[in-house]
């Protein structure tokens, strides 16, 4: 195998593991999260931070390092309409996915303390959740289109 194959499946399968940990982090959490079970709230909270630590962020460094190389080496300029949409919308997923991870970190903190505590989830909690879950849709839209691109790299411009 190649080098550059190599490297494309490197890209490919990181990208499956990048959106399907979220998706799949943001769908117990979510459900979680309408839940009485602080408890249950406290294990997918805790989870779910894991999932991020373990796999989506090695998984988001391996994308624009493996992305770049491959635009290099198949000779498409950064600035190719598609290729610069799709780092755009990357930029714009990252940038609501760092203010997720923060949020999560709280969140896990909160319920765990919570249930130590034999309390109720502070007010902060709800004003988290609702955060975390209003970054996570544009997020995903993002990744979405980026996969768009990256398979039909259409003109769109110039």
């Amino acid at each position: 195998m190649s080098t550059y194959l190599l490297v494309k499946w490197l890209h490919i399968v990181s990208s499956v593991v990048l959106v399907g940990t979220g998706f799949g982090s943001a769908f117990y959490l979510f459900f979680a999260n309408r839940s009485d079970s602080l408890p249950a709230r406290a294990v997918v909270a805790r989870l779910v931070v894991r999932a991020d630590l373990w796999f989506t962020t090695p998984a988001a460094l391996v994308q624009p390092a493996s992305g770049i190389w491959l635009a290099h080496t198949a000779g498409w300029p950064l600035t190719t309409p598609w290729l610069l949409a799709s780092l755009g919308l990357y930029a714009l997923a990252g940038a609501c996915w760092l203010p997720v991870l923060w949020l999560q970190l709280r969140m896990a903190r909160e319920v765990e303390a919570a249930l130590m505590e034999g309390r109720l989830l502070q007010a902060c909690y709800r004003r988290w959740q609702t955060a975390w879950e209003r970054l996570g849709y544009p997020a995903f839209a993002a990744m979405l289109a980026v996969f768009f691109l990256m398979v039909n790299k259409p003109a769109l411009w110039g």
